[in-house]
């Protein structure tokens, strides 16, 4: 979920794209390369801000109050550690501190001193401390003459020990970032927060009005906000949930502005964006259509029905699986999104159009044609040879991704295996430096796990590699199924998977985490099925992993030349791809025209949600907020243009998945909101920027702070804000 969009300079894709009328803002901006943006523009629009008081390397300014937060973003809005997010990025924290007894997932909940907070259970929170480029150590590592595959290891073998370097002996985190396609390497240092504590989060009622209705949609009336306060050691270390721990001191954090926003009005923000693919060829797009997109629709649809059927029966399933519904509902809106925006905006073919206009202009100049000539044949042929295992690999992605089990099993299995290869020649995710995170997995995944649903899953899933094309066949599952079909082979699956289950101790969390600890001779002679299962299946992955690393090695070699060959077409100014690192963007308060007869107004209130109002999930409408609404008291916040209580409003800003929780701070870099989602027009500008109707959805933050202050009354939080 998020936005989209950055400033006046002409970026590359909307050159690729065609012309079109000034509407926002794209790119997503490295903080090493602010310098690439016009910051006399900016300040014309209302930025009175520095660059360096925007990101400084030494740490500080509006960057150093931005955080990762489990797989979202967040920012620091007090010395003592508090968090703002969105509520749908804390909404399993807050699920799995919940039964049926204490609901808080309905009700909310609120600690009114640091005493009475309590765990977000596996989150952890990440500040980025430094950025270094490493591209010449990772890329004269790649032998001259290497393939595919050795150009992926040796790439990755590098990238370990830079990493495992730049660790040791550090309370640090670090990772590297590829980017532009490969052609940059960027070493991100972070210091790593595993204590997060859940501060207040509103009643579903609020923080999800409109659910999955009104998702990527305008107008909303969504309070989607969320406090967290991050925790250290004593010492200042980074450590585990522990009584004693205190709260985390940022270098910065940012101050409220109480003014609000309005049309025009120049919004900056800074997260953690996910990944786009802006930069591709048609040929990657088709293909995403077709084994990614339509493939996760029927697939997620299908398993919404099954957890769904499961919860109607039992509320304590429906419960623990809350936040699964949530996210499966989430994806599977995106990609019908991703697939309409596709096929309204008729992507796939302005870009096999774009590229037939790059090949005529390579082929007017030998040298250019000499080096870049090869590149889109290339990718054409990378994509067809993909496509052969497309089928199989979609559903060997989907075991380990939707089966809880299998998920556990697999990796108990993997680590027996790489355990027994020195650690820095171990695949990552299996080092020594992942060994905590793993195990407080292994523990964490023991809150949502609901056998009865996880079974059906599977069953669901091995039927689908029963129908698999010839030629895509997975050899395990047909050895298992062998000789069943029709009406008996759904009665052996029954069996077969009832079976797993009920003889499997996976699932339990006492043997799990024993068989975290042993070797591969101990763990096979356990006889576990899950076990036996994830053994047989192990040849499969490994040969689907090392189709992964060739064709990643591929991009690595031939995408760099396709951005280069545009660049040298268009002479653009270029940002790259989004892929999890901290960006800058720039944009303004503005509504769009969707299509014809339509205009999105820039702000919505409190007015829409007792307008949309039934009784019923999710348009309900919690009594202290509309007896409060009702009696005028609207304290400070209301907004004269609309004459109401502000909730959310429209910006130009890019971004994508991972800018949830992003903050949206003012020229001043003051927080003015909060983005939440994107428009349903925009969430195709993941692969091809469209810039007249992409449009971020924030949370204005007049909303949370009338509901703090004037309806529930939340003394302590409303005094930690610093409010100007």
């Amino acid at each position: 979920m998020t936005t989209r969009r950055i400033i006046g300079t002409l970026i590359l894709l909307t050159a690729i794209l065609g012309a079109a009328a000034v509407y926002g803002d794209e790119g997503m901006w490295p903080l090493n390369e602010l310098n690439k943006l016009s910051f006399d523009n900016l300040r014309t629009r209302g930025l009175t801000l520095t660059p360096e008081q925007i990101y400084s390397p030494g740490g500080g300014g509006v960057a150093g109050a931005v955080v990762q937060v489990d797989g979202g973003t967040g920012a620091f809005l007090s010395a003592d550690g508090l968090i703002i997010t969105n509520h749908h990025v804390a909404y399993e924290a807050i699920q799995e501190q919940s039964d049926i007894s204490h609901n808080y997932l309905n009700d909310g909940f609120y600690a009114a001193t640091k005493g009475d907070e309590i765990p977000a259970i596996g989150y952890n929170a990440y500040v980025t401390l430094s950025l270094q480029d490493v591209t010449d150590r990772v890329l004269k590592a790649v032998p001259q003459e290497a393939n595919d595959l050795q150009r992926n290891k040796a790439i990755e073998s590098t990238i370990k020990a830079i990493v495992k370097a730049a660790e040791k002996g550090k309370d640090v985190k670090c990772h590297v970032a590829a980017m532009y396609g490969g052609s940059q390497y960027v070493l991100y240092t972070e210091f790593e927060i595993k204590d997060i504590r859940i501060v207040y989060i509103p009643p579903n009622a609020i923080g999800d009005f409109g659910g999955d209705i009104d998702n990527f949609m305008w107008p909303r009336q969504t309070g989607d906000f969320s406090f967290l306060r991050a925790y250290i050691s004593p010492t200042g270390t980074s450590a585990e949930y522990a009584k004693d721990n205190v709260p985390y001191h940022p270098k910065s954090f940012l101050p409220i502005s109480s003014a609000g926003v309005k049309e025009g009005d120049l919004c900056l923000i800074l997260g953690f964006p996910g990944s786009t693919d802006r930069y591709g060829s048609s040929y990657g797009l088709a293909n995403r259509v077709v084994n990614r997109f339509t493939k996760s629709v029927q697939s997620l649809g299908d398993q919404l029905a099954i957890i769904n059927a499961a919860g109607a029966k039992d509320s304590t399933v429906a419960l623990r699986m809350a936040s699964d519904v949530a996210g499966y509902n989430n994806s599977l809106k995106y990609y019908r999104g991703v697939l309409d925006g596709c096929s309204k905006y008729h992507l796939v073919d302005k870009k096999t159009e774009q590229e037939k206009q790059l090949t005529a202009f390579l082929a007017s100049n030998s040298d250019l044609q000499k080096k870049f000539g090869y590149v889109l044949p290339a990718l054409d042929t990378l994509y067809q040879q993909i496509r052969k295992t497309s089928d199989k690999d979609f559903v060997l992605s989907q075991l380990s991704r939707s089966c809880d089990y299998f998920y556990i099993a697999s990796y108990l299995y993997k680590k027996t295996i790489e355990q027994e290869k020195p650690d820095i020649e171990r695949e990552r995710g299996y080092q020594d430096r992942d060994a905590a995170m793993y195990r407080e997995r292994m523990k964490n995944i023991q809150v949502n796990l609901v056998p009865i649903v996880d079974q059906a899953k599977l069953k669901y899933i091995l039927k689908n590699a029963i129908n698999l094309p010839a030629g895509q066949r997975i050899d395990a599952i047909d050895k298992i199924c062998a000789g069943k079909s029709g009406a008996d082979l759904d009665t052996f699956l029954d069996q077969y998977v009832g079976s797993l289950y009920a003889k499997s101790s996976v699932g339990n969390l006492d043997e799990r985490l024993k068989m975290l600890e042993m070797k591969k001779a101990q763990l096979e002679k356990l006889n576990d099925p899950f076990i036996i299962l994830a053994a047989s299946l192990r040849p499969e992955m490994d040969a689907q992993r090392d189709r992964n690393r060739v064709f990643s090695g591929a991009e690595s070699r031939l995408d760099p030349q396709l951005i280069q060959a545009y660049a040298a077409w268009k002479k653009g100014t270029m940002y790259p791809d989004a892929n999890s690192t901290m960006r800058f963007n720039a944009g303004e308060v503005r509504g769009c025209r969707p299509r014809d007869g339509l205009l999105y107004y820039y702000l919505s209130g409190v007015r829409g949600v007792l307008e949309k109002e039934t009784g019923q999930e999710p348009f309900i409408v919690p009594d202290q907020l509309r007896k409060t609404y009702l009696e005028k008291n609207f304290g400070t916040y209301r907004d004269v243009v609309i004459d109401d209580i502000p909730i959310d409003f429209l910006s130009t800003n890019d971004g994508t998945g991972g800018n949830s929780g992003s903050p949206v701070v003012n020229g001043k870099g003051e927080l003015t909101g909060v983005v939440f989602d994107g428009n349903w027009e925009s969430i195709a500008s993941d692969y091809v920027f469209l810039d007249e109707v992409t449009r971020s959805i924030n949370l204005d933050i007049r909303y949370p702070l009338w509901l703090i202050n004037n309806v529930y009354h939340l003394d302590n939080l409303m005094k930690e804000l610093t409010i100007h």
